[in-house]
């Protein structure tokens, strides 16, 4: 018997990684502003731009959206410390920047 190496595919992004899936994924009037914030965006923002509306589409394409915004507003969503995020990823292997 030989042992063979077990993969674990990592989880795609819901949205890609591109303008056009990022735009894809806004909803309403902020596809218009992400179009307009990066027509506007120096050259060496532009990455900073991407990144930063590709999170924006990640969260409007989140099936749970809803759920999470009202449990947020009643107070009810569930809170870690930094210390606990930390913690858990140090107790699941995961390097920390830095380290």
């Amino acid at each position: 018997m030989s042992v063979q190496p077990v993969h674990h595919p990592q989880p795609q992004p819901r949205v890609q990684r591109t303008p056009d899936g990022i735009a894809a994924a806004l909803q309403g009037g902020r596809r218009m502003e992400f179009y307009r914030e990066l027509g506007q965006a120096p050259i060496d923002k532009v990455e900073q731009v991407l990144h930063r509306w590709w999170c924006e589409a990640e969260m409007d394409a989140d099936p749970g959206q809803d759920r999470i915004i009202a449990a947020a507003r009643a107070g009810t969503l569930p809170t870690a410390t930094m210390a606990d995020v930390v913690r858990l990823r140090r107790e699941r292997g995961g390097d920390l920047p830095g380290e």
